[in-house]
């Protein structure tokens, strides 16, 4: 492990240093947090970044993660013998490779390319041995507890992290950025992630540490600020997808339009989280009577 913090670290209070990654946590990096406990330290969410480095900055006893993906976890082999923690209903994501795929739930050929680069890219090795909190649960480190916030809807288990006493939020994937929520998983619900939404804004804490592109945000107002504008992507692509409805449009018609991802994004995820996510959507604008069943798979602006 290396001993030495770089230039980026940010150090959020007596116990809590922000490990920032390559390009400020842009996918594939992400930003992982060090916590100091006097019994316990733990890595939250180990990315590239820590693999680049060669370890974390301290010996770490714990992994704890925010939920379940490639990048949170690309780390975690680096820790051999420290324990893994997840939210019990990402479990099986750490627990075995199929797990994690289940998670994902891709077709067979969109499957076989994101093992690869799972195991390639991101260094995954399965802990059958890592267990789960559950919502609410206090992790006590020795002088530091870090209160799991359940935030479900990115996958089921998404959890943010707050951590007193230094008043430090961490958002998992909940990251503020302009691409906005990612609901494009067999585990992801777009109606979940709007409730976890609501329950995030109303967290205070001093600092608030996002996996990607944000990074740091000091102070509350900042804070409501960014979530209120990352919130709002989800009702911008849904009104995207009204507009575009204006003639009949299929669900083929709108996977291939993207709401989500721009067209030159090239990756085997793509094509079906844009599937999942139009299907959750047309759902929801059918039952708000925003777009009508045209007949023939087709559907209209009403």
């Amino acid at each position: 492990m290396t001993d030495a913090f770089v230039e980026t670290d940010r150090r959020l209070g007596a116990h809590v240093t922000a490990l920032i990654g390559v390009r400020g946590g842009a996918y594939p990096a992400g930003n992982s947090v060090l916590i100091e406990g006097a019994d316990a330290t733990a890595i939250v969410d180990p990315s590239t970044s820590i693999v680049i480095r060669g370890g974390a900055p301290r010996p770490v006893d714990r992994v704890l993660l925010t939920h379940v993906h490639e990048d949170h976890v690309a780390g975690v082999h680096l820790f051999p013998q420290a324990s893994v923690e997840v939210h019990e209903a990402d479990l099986l994501g750490i627990q075995s490779l199929d797990g994690l795929m289940s998670i994902y739930g891709l077709p067979p050929e969109s499957d076989d390319a994101l093992r690869e680069i799972v195991v390639r890219d991101f260094s995954y090795v399965a802990r059958p041995d890592a267990t789960g909190f559950a919502a609410d649960e206090v992790i006590d480190l020795g002088g530091v507890t870090v209160t799991v916030v359940h935030l479900p809807g990115h996958t089921r288990g998404h959890s943010g992290l707050l951590i007193e006493p230094d008043g430090v939020f961490i958002t998992g994937d909940i990251d503020l950025s302009t691409f906005g929520p990612y609901y494009g998983d067999a585990w992801s619900s777009i109606d979940d992630f709007e409730t976890s939404l609501r329950r995030a804004r109303e967290i205070d804490a001093h600092h608030y540490v996002t996996f990607h592109h944000k990074g740091v945000i000091d102070g509350r107002d900042d804070y409501v600020a960014a979530i209120d504008t990352f919130a709002a992507v989800i009702g911008t692509r849904e009104q995207r997808m009204v507009d575009y409805m204006a003639d009949p449009r299929s669900l083929e018609d709108l996977v291939a339009h993207r709401f989500v991802y721009r067209p030159h994004v090239d990756l085997p995820w793509v094509a079906p989280a844009e599937r999942r996510s139009a299907e959750m959507s047309l759902v929801r604008l059918l039952a708000a009577g925003r777009i009508v069943d045209a007949g023939d798979g087709l559907y209209r602006a009403a």
